[in-house]
């Protein structure tokens, strides 16, 4: 569990999680939408059935990718850098300041990046620190754009959580479980609710297989 707000009235109004695993999100993916649940609550004493609906969004998380850079084409200079007291002050050139011109492969806009480094007395080590910042600082920006992404998706499938989206019914009174995509039920709720979902997962993947070989004939 990653993050999580407790409901005003018990329970919780939202909980993010990670799932890792093989094929975890071509397994998980069908879960995404909404999913209504019609039960009896404890408190209806005239044993009336409520609607209520949770809207589910899987999102496959980033994929890892190397920063590229031609350090050939970075330019160094060295200057006198200050700091504490010592003869070595303002002597030796152990600064190290690197122009790299970095081309944003998500706006496809050309930067400078500048980076300065006096952390130590050493001017090698002062390079090796300033190079690993210009690589950090690459990733960061071309990784923010996976990010967002995933944001937006996020986001978007949240904002679509009406019930007239429902994918799936969770009947308790007649413990059953229904996907509407597929009109694929099971009448073990609880064994469903336990996490026995593999026979429903098998129903969407053969579902999706044959929808995807009609569009291939066409």
């Amino acid at each position: 569990m990653t993050d999580f707000n407790e409901g005003a009235v018990g329970g919780y109004k939202e909980i993010d999680f990670a799932v890792s695993g093989a094929d975890v999100y071509g397994t998980l993916k069908y879960e995404s939408g909404v999913h209504r649940v019609q039960r009896v609550p404890v408190t209806e004493s005239n044993g009336r059935m409520q609607t209520s609906a949770a809207t589910v969004a899987v999102l496959p998380e980033a994929d890892k990718f190397e920063v590229h850079i031609n350090e050939g084409e970075i330019k160094w200079d060295t200057f006198r850098s200050s700091g504490a007291g010592g003869q070595n002050v303002n002597k030796v050139e152990s600064g190290v300041r690197l122009r790299y011109m970095w081309k944003n492969p998500n706006t496809g806009e050309s930067e400078e990046i500048l980076i300065e480094c006096t952390e130590t007395r050493d001017q090698p080590k002062n390079k090796e620190r300033a190079l690993s910042r210009l690589y950090t600082f690459i990733y960061d920006k071309e990784h923010q754009k996976y990010v967002d992404d995933i944001a937006s998706r996020r986001k978007s499938l949240v904002s679509t959580g009406d019930r007239s989206a429902k994918i799936r019914t969770y009947n308790f009174p007649q413990g059953r479980v229904t996907d509407h995509r597929i009109g694929f039920t099971t009448h073990d709720l609880q064994g469903f609710l336990g996490g026995d979902i593999q026979p429903m997962i098998d129903a969407l993947t053969v579902a999706e297989n044959a929808e995807r070989m009609k569009e291939t004939e066409l």
